[in-house]
């Protein structure tokens, strides 16, 4: 069974040129992508029919990064971000707060949905957001132990230490080439434009398998499980095609044959 979740990806200008992401390590022990590090996100909660509202509040507890409607002092937010982690909810603190949570700081950039294979499966949006003035995130030691602030190719660079699931790797590759802030938005739009979700097939490979995205080549004939085909011409369909995992790390590749580049 599908759940609805949504996943953040935060931003702030690189160091010297160009945009960091935030990326939070989830413990080892952890059901579900445990030891990854990935974006701060999870499942909807009953009530939030807008995905936008499932990835505020799981940027604010995962990460203790507030999108509100207005300017929130830092130790606000870490009184705030105590209590719902200690399992006060949020709407109600809110509200004796006197403050809002802001969707429209979210704009959409994928949606990606876990493979059949996987006991455990979400339909997940991902959402690109700017770190908010006066706001420091940090991993909660509870679902979350320990964080990183990477340019895109430098996330790429280490894709193996930081044990990036295929989601991740796809999404920093895809941001790779942004030289700033604006340009993360204005593709984030393009691809709003043209929504499409991302559910990987497995298929076999002389050395294991593979992942195969929507357009590659042999999604539709050598995959296995349900599917998603996408159209060879759709603006989503560029790069490489699949996902092989070698020495444990997942490396996005092109189908053999293929001259898409990479």
């Amino acid at each position: 069974m599908l759940r609805d979740a949504a996943s953040v990806i935060l931003l702030r200008p690189g160091a010297e040129a160009g945009v960091e992401v935030f990326l939070l390590r989830r413990r080892k022990s952890a059901t579900f992508m445990g030891g990854a590090y990935v974006f701060p996100g999870g499942a909807r909660d009953e009530g939030e029919d807008d995905l936008r509202v499932t990835a505020a509040r799981e940027l604010f507890e995962e990460a203790g990064v507030l999108l509100a409607t207005t300017a929130v002092e830092r130790e606000l937010v870490a009184t705030l971000r105590r209590r719902t982690l200690d399992g006060e909810p949020l709407p109600a603190l809110l509200a004796e707060a006197g403050l809002t949570l802001d969707p429209d700081r979210l704009a959409y950039f994928a949606h990606w949905i876990t493979p059949s294979i996987e006991p455990r499966r979400f339909s997940a949006r991902f959402f690109v957001a700017r770190l908010p003035a006066g706001q420091a995130p940090s991993f909660d030691d509870r679902e979350t132990v320990d964080e990183a602030w990477l340019s895109p190719a430098a996330a790429l660079a280490r894709a193996g230490e930081r044990a990036l699931p295929p989601p991740q790797v796809r999404s920093l590759w895809e941001l790779a080439t942004a030289a700033s802030l604006d340009e993360v938005f204005a593709l984030a739009a393009a691809r709003a434009a043209h929504p499409h979700p991302i559910l990987p097939r497995m298929a076999p490979t002389p050395g294991g398998f593979a992942l195969l995205l929507p357009w590659d080549p042999e999604y539709a004939t050598a995959g296995t499980g349900d599917g998603a085909p996408m159209p060879v011409d759709h603006p989503l369909a560029v790069g490489p095609s699949r996902f092989i995992l070698e020495e444990r790390t997942w490396k996005h590749v092109a189908a053999p044959g293929s001259t898409t580049a990479g």
